[in-house]
């Protein structure tokens, strides 16, 4: 019998890439006769680069819900439903943290599943803040005292302004005309704003991970960051100098952590691979409660699943990750997926980070934002 090789495509980083990495291992132990090579790219150039150019040459890629829309509307991927694996995706949907396995359906079929949750948290050095900040005001004065810092590249500082409005139930991307209402608009990115003016400059060129590692690694780092997406990674012991204790992220008032805007990752299957059997066996034993709870998390995953963020085990790893967030992630919103929300993705990031910067003023920056959304809406 033949050797089958899969290829697959994930990103760089240790949640990424070692738990592909250690999952292929696993499972071409258990069927002899498959092997899995998993590659990597940064996280912005597998952002950058189209899912239809990927699909031509990785049987297996690990995704981000945005793309959905775009999928479903080319065929890149094939989706998982009607495939033999229905009793196992039902189990998936049970399982699910918040809308992380919804998030991959899209026109009635599932393009991928959930092996990877996140959503903006919050994170704060247990050395130096006893607990983080549960209302957005409490995390202005932390700010104004120089203890906070938070991820502010592009991408980082679109999320944020949206999560902040939907807090609010300020709607996003509901109106044909507007991607926010005027003064929902003009009243989030001032909040953002005056909380801008207080942060190191160094802010607008972190990302998460950068936030992370500065929080993490240096002895006189901020205290505090109330939004970026979470990595049990830093609240492993051994990952970095002074692990990193997450929590939910501050809301307006009383309105707790709703609206921050759900991440992670999913597993898709190549419209194009020569054996779609074989990869989805492996994408379904990758998400299942099985793996995600053990290997998965063991070799530096953050699961998707359910059953892994209530396992004790799992937090007890990560000083109780899991149940710390879970609040927020199981309220987190679903961003747009319609086919053209990832140009609009990629190109208001820079809009939103130029007047947190002072660069643009707010009216121009809300004309801009509007433009770009009409423009991918068409």
């Amino acid at each position: 019998m033949a050797e089958i090789t899969l290829r697959g495509m994930t990103w760089d980083h240790a949640r990424g890439y070692d738990p592909m990495v250690a999952t292929a291992t696993e499972w071409a132990r258990r069927n002899p006769g498959v092997r899995i090579i998993w590659e990597k790219r940064s996280l912005q150039a597998f952002a950058d680069r189209p899912i239809r150019e990927m699909a031509d040459t990785y049987d297996l890629m690990v995704i981000d819900h945005p793309h959905v829309g775009e999928v479903a509307a080319e065929g890149n991927l094939l989706a998982l439903d009607g495939c033999g694996h229905d009793d196992a995706l039902a189990a998936l949907a049970a399982q699910t943290v918040g809308q992380s396995h919804a998030s991959y359906n899209f026109g009635g079929r599932q393009w991928g599943l959930a092996i990877d949750a996140a959503t903006p948290v919050a994170a704060f050095r247990p050395d130096l803040l006893d607990e983080a900040p549960t209302r957005w005001e409490d995390a202005q004065a932390l700010a104004a005292q120089g203890r906070v810092a938070f991820a502010l590249v592009p991408i980082n500082a679109l999320m944020t302004l949206f999560g902040l409005a939907r807090n609010l139930e300020y709607p996003v991307a509901e109106h044909p005309e507007h991607l926010l209402a005027r003064d929902h608009g003009a009243h989030v990115l001032g909040e953002l704003r005056a909380m801008a003016a207080n942060l190191d400059p160094r802010c607008f060129d972190c990302d998460p991970i950068a936030i992370y590692d500065w929080l993490s690694g240096d002895a006189d780092a901020p205290a505090y960051s109330p939004f970026g997406y979470g990595y049990t990674n830093y609240s492993r012991d051994g990952y970095c100098p002074h692990p990193l204790v997450f929590a939910d992220a501050p809301g307006f008032g009383d309105n707790g952590p709703r609206g921050t805007v759900l991440g992670g990752t999913g597993i898709a299957v190549s419209a194009r691979t020569r054996h779609p059997e074989a990869a989805m066996a492996y994408a379904f034993w990758i998400a299942g409660a099985e793996c995600q709870k053990g290997l998965f998390f063991a070799a530096g995953g953050q699961p998707g699943n359910a059953v892994a963020w209530e396992d004790p085990a799992c937090n007890a790893a990560c000083r109780n990750f899991f149940t710390n967030t879970r609040a927020t992630l199981e309220t987190a919103w679903l961003r747009p997926r319609y086919n053209g929300y990832m140009a609009l993705q990629d190109r208001a990031g820079d809009v939103v980070r130029a007047c947190l910067k002072g660069e643009l003023a707010v009216p121009t920056a809300l004309d801009t934002l509007d433009r770009l959304y009409r423009e991918t809406r068409a």
